[in-house]
């Protein structure tokens, strides 16, 4: 299962690629649906990168968890991820990572909707009945 933070726009848009273009589509949902305690995940890490939970329960995050995405798939997608689990690949790889999920409020594909609370958020059960929340 791949964990992805789904009050992201940008990562919402990688995950809905990853369903188009991936031969063997592993269940993915935003953590904010997922029981986290159930996966051996903490709302932390969760919030921190992106996470891959193994049928085995082994949870891998970040740039690891999207090699071992990748490895999963099995063909190039297992050749491309396999390197990333090599150093000084994995070190780019991790690299590359973090720098995306800092700015990833600036990127393409980013809504005004991501700087809301979540509360005030398109989607969010606070405006499902066409109400925003009462302020405090």
């Amino acid at each position: 299962m791949l964990l992805y933070d789904g009050d992201c726009s940008f990562c919402t848009l990688s995950a809905r690629w990853v369903e188009r273009r991936l031969p063997v589509l592993p269940e993915l949902q935003p953590w904010q649906d997922a029981d986290l305690p159930a996966l051996g995940v903490s709302e932390a890490e969760a919030m921190h990168s992106v996470q891959w939970v193994e049928p085995s329960g082994r949870v891998s995050e970040g740039a690891t968890a999207v090699a071992r995405l990748l490895v999963s798939n099995g063909g190039l997608w297992a050749v491309a991820g396999r390197l990333m689990l090599v150093p000084p690949v994995s070190w780019a790889a991790a690299l590359a990572y973090r720098l995306v999920a800092t700015f990833r409020g600036r990127l393409p594909g980013v809504t005004p909707a991501c700087s809301l609370p979540r509360a005030e958020r398109p989607g969010s059960a606070a405006m499902a009945d066409g109400q925003p929340p009462a302020s405090a």
